[in-house]
Protein backbone atom coordinates (compact mmCIF):
# COMPACT_ATOMS: atom_id res chain seq x y z
CA UNK A 1 0.00 0.00 0.00
CA UNK A 2 1.34 3.43 -0.93
CA UNK A 3 0.51 6.57 1.01
CA UNK A 4 1.55 10.15 0.48
CA UNK A 5 2.59 11.68 3.81
CA UNK A 6 3.37 15.22 4.86
CA UNK A 7 6.66 14.33 6.59
CA UNK A 8 8.00 11.35 4.63
CA UNK A 9 6.55 11.99 1.17
CA UNK A 10 5.28 8.94 -0.70
CA UNK A 11 6.04 5.72 1.15
CA UNK A 12 5.24 2.07 0.68
CA UNK A 13 3.61 0.46 3.73
CA UNK A 14 3.67 -3.31 4.13
CA UNK A 15 0.10 -4.38 5.01
CA UNK A 16 1.55 -6.75 7.63
CA UNK A 17 3.08 -3.79 9.49
CA UNK A 18 -0.12 -1.79 9.95
CA UNK A 19 -0.90 -1.04 13.61
CA UNK A 20 -4.63 -0.94 14.37
CA UNK A 21 -6.21 1.01 17.22
CA UNK A 22 -9.75 -0.30 17.70
CA UNK A 23 -10.81 2.91 19.48
CA UNK A 24 -8.41 5.35 17.83
CA UNK A 25 -6.03 7.43 19.93
CA UNK A 26 -6.73 10.09 22.54
CA UNK A 27 -8.15 13.14 20.80
CA UNK A 28 -8.41 11.36 17.43
CA UNK A 29 -10.86 8.45 17.81
CA UNK A 30 -11.46 8.36 14.03
CA UNK A 31 -7.79 7.53 13.30
CA UNK A 32 -7.41 3.77 13.71
CA UNK A 33 -4.65 2.67 11.31
CA UNK A 34 -1.01 3.67 11.64
CA UNK A 35 2.48 2.70 10.58
CA UNK A 36 5.52 3.13 12.81
CA UNK A 37 8.05 5.14 10.81
CA UNK A 38 11.71 5.98 11.31
CA UNK A 39 13.34 9.08 9.87
CA UNK A 40 16.32 7.45 8.13
CA UNK A 41 17.93 10.85 7.58
CA UNK A 42 18.01 11.46 11.31
CA UNK A 43 19.33 8.16 12.61
CA UNK A 44 20.45 8.52 16.18
CA UNK A 45 17.67 11.06 16.72
CA UNK A 46 17.27 9.97 20.32
CA UNK A 47 15.09 6.99 19.37
CA UNK A 48 12.29 9.20 18.09
CA UNK A 49 9.91 7.45 15.69
CA UNK A 50 6.61 8.50 14.14
CA UNK A 51 3.16 6.97 14.27
CA UNK A 52 1.97 7.87 10.79
CA UNK A 53 -1.78 7.80 10.22
CA UNK A 54 -2.82 5.87 7.13
CA UNK A 55 -6.20 7.65 7.05
CA UNK A 56 -4.90 11.21 7.44
CA UNK A 57 -1.57 11.67 5.59
CA UNK A 58 -0.87 15.00 7.32
CA UNK A 59 -1.04 13.38 10.78
CA UNK A 60 2.16 11.86 12.18
CA UNK A 61 2.80 11.77 15.90
CA UNK A 62 6.34 11.57 17.32
CA UNK A 63 6.75 8.70 19.79
CA UNK A 64 9.56 6.99 21.64
CA UNK A 65 10.35 4.16 24.03
CA UNK A 66 9.87 5.60 27.54
CA UNK A 67 12.60 3.33 28.94
CA UNK A 68 15.18 5.41 27.06
CA UNK A 69 14.35 8.34 29.36
CA UNK A 70 12.83 6.70 32.45
CA UNK A 71 14.52 3.29 32.87
CA UNK A 72 12.17 2.26 35.69
CA UNK A 73 8.97 3.23 33.82
CA UNK A 74 6.45 0.53 34.72
CA UNK A 75 2.97 1.95 35.24
CA UNK A 76 0.20 -0.29 36.49
CA UNK A 77 -2.46 -0.70 33.84
CA UNK A 78 -5.73 -2.46 34.52
CA UNK A 79 -6.21 -5.57 32.39
CA UNK A 80 -9.58 -4.21 31.31
CA UNK A 81 -7.85 -1.32 29.50
CA UNK A 82 -5.75 -3.75 27.46
CA UNK A 83 -8.69 -5.94 26.39
CA UNK A 84 -8.90 -4.37 22.90
CA UNK A 85 -5.49 -5.81 22.00
CA UNK A 86 -5.97 -9.28 23.53
CA UNK A 87 -3.81 -11.34 25.81
CA UNK A 88 -0.15 -10.51 25.62
CA UNK A 89 3.09 -11.39 27.33
CA UNK A 90 5.88 -8.90 28.11
CA UNK A 91 7.88 -10.06 25.07
CA UNK A 92 4.89 -9.30 22.79
CA UNK A 93 4.48 -5.76 24.13
CA UNK A 94 5.85 -2.55 22.68
CA UNK A 95 5.24 0.51 24.83
CA UNK A 96 5.55 3.99 23.34
CA UNK A 97 4.90 7.47 24.69
CA UNK A 98 4.02 10.57 22.72
CA UNK A 99 6.46 13.41 22.38
CA UNK A 100 5.68 17.12 22.36
CA UNK A 101 8.16 19.44 20.66
CA UNK A 102 7.20 23.09 21.20
CA UNK A 103 8.88 25.99 19.39
CA UNK A 104 11.39 26.15 22.25
CA UNK A 105 12.94 22.70 21.76
CA UNK A 106 14.41 22.85 25.28
CA UNK A 107 10.85 22.41 26.59
CA UNK A 108 10.43 19.09 24.76
CA UNK A 109 8.52 16.54 26.83
CA UNK A 110 7.01 13.07 26.78
CA UNK A 111 3.61 12.06 28.10
CA UNK A 112 4.11 9.31 30.67
CA UNK A 113 0.44 9.39 31.65
CA UNK A 114 -0.97 8.05 28.34
CA UNK A 115 1.27 5.28 26.96
CA UNK A 116 0.52 3.45 23.74
CA UNK A 117 0.67 -0.33 24.04
CA UNK A 118 1.19 -2.37 20.87
CA UNK A 119 0.76 -6.16 20.67
CA UNK A 120 3.74 -6.94 18.44
CA UNK A 121 2.26 -10.18 17.06
CA UNK A 122 -1.30 -9.07 16.24
CA UNK A 123 -0.32 -5.40 15.56
CA UNK A 124 -3.33 -4.30 17.62
CA UNK A 125 -2.78 -1.28 19.84
CA UNK A 126 -4.45 0.93 22.38
CA UNK A 127 -3.65 4.09 24.25
CA UNK A 128 -4.30 3.89 27.97
CA UNK A 129 -4.54 6.51 30.69
CA UNK A 130 -2.40 5.78 33.75
CA UNK A 131 -3.88 6.95 37.04
CA UNK A 132 -0.60 7.52 38.87
CA UNK A 133 0.64 10.97 39.87
CA UNK A 134 4.29 9.91 39.62
CA UNK A 135 3.91 9.79 35.81
CA UNK A 136 3.39 13.34 34.51
CA UNK A 137 1.75 14.38 31.25
CA UNK A 138 4.75 16.63 30.49
CA UNK A 139 8.00 14.99 31.52
CA UNK A 140 10.95 17.14 30.29
CA UNK A 141 13.47 15.23 28.19
CA UNK A 142 15.73 17.72 26.39
CA UNK A 143 18.60 17.48 28.89
CA UNK A 144 18.48 13.68 28.91
CA UNK A 145 18.52 13.47 25.12
CA UNK A 146 21.50 15.84 25.00
CA UNK A 147 23.36 13.76 27.60
CA UNK A 148 22.62 10.53 25.69
CA UNK A 149 23.79 12.14 22.45
CA UNK A 150 27.11 13.20 24.05
CA UNK A 151 27.58 9.74 25.56
CA UNK A 152 27.12 8.19 22.11
CA UNK A 153 29.70 10.40 20.38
Amino acid sequence: MKINTKIFGEVEIDAGKIIRFENGIVGFPQLTEFALMHDSEKEGGGGIRWLQSLQEPAFAMPVMDPLMIVPDYNPEVEDELLKPIGTLTPDQMLVLVTLTVPSDVKKMSINLRAPIVVHTDSRKACQVIVDDEKYPVKYPIYERLQAAKKAGE
